[in-house]
């Protein structure tokens, strides 16, 4: 992001002084001066934070994220948490153990993430995917899908994803879960061929949403 200095500035505190012992006009009007000069640019600069477009002025906590390696099932019906091992933006959000996404600053966090499915099988087989804060299940979290079967020689493909509202503390961390009925299916990482550009096997970002009600 760009320097935020050069967009808007943050007016210096006027130094004043101490007023002499007997009235003096001219003292009065250099304080009155500085104070209007103050006042001035302070307005300005909380009217420009405050209008239409004043949050490209603001930098919140962020985090993105990407993996770009296969990710698998070793066993059917079994959970696995899904890994990160690329950050492309962090501010107040880290990875930690590839699959800790671990905040800094409570709040109410927007999580969103999307993954790139693989099924080689003939058949069509199921996915579940959750959440887990500090290692605990969150009740409700769990999603249902299918990933389509191989046709002719093509495999089967789904990108996947959804969002999450999460009240985290500082230092919460969260992790998504998997599991699938057949090993065949995988979270898959793709080269970049022809005119495409590579695929991400999993993308997860997490963004401050608000403090926390009180």
């Amino acid at each position: 992001m760009a320097n935020v200095k050069q967009q808007l500035e943050s007016p210096s505190i006027p130094s004043l002084g101490y007023p002499p012992d007997l009235y003096e006009r001219r003292h009065f009007n250099e304080n009155y001066g500085s104070l209007n000069v103050f006042f001035r640019k302070l307005t300005t600069a909380l009217g420009s934070l405050f209008g239409l477009r004043g949050s490209r002025f603001i930098y919140a906590p962020l985090g993105a994220f990407q993996s770009t390696v296969d990710q698998t099932a070793a066993a059917a019906n079994t959970a696995y948490a899904m890994t990160l091992n690329t950050t492309d933006y962090a501010s107040g959000v880290s990875v930690a153990s590839n699959s800790r996404i671990t905040v800094a600053d409570a709040g109410i966090w927007n999580l969103q993430w999307s993954g790139q499915f693989e099924n080689t099988d003939s058949q069509d087989h199921d996915v579940r995917v959750w959440l887990k804060i500090n290692g605990t299940v969150v009740t409700g979290s769990t999603g249902f899908f299918a990933v389509a079967s191989k046709h002719g020689s093509v495999d089967g493909h789904a990108l996947v994803g959804w969002n999450y509202f999460l009240s985290l503390n500082a230092n919460d961390y969260v992790e998504l879960w998997w599991e699938t009925d057949n090993t065949l299916v995988t979270i898959q990482a793709y080269p970049a061929s022809g005119n495409y550009p590579s695929t991400a096997s999993l993308i997860a970002t997490m963004t401050f949403v608000s403090n926390k009600p009180t």
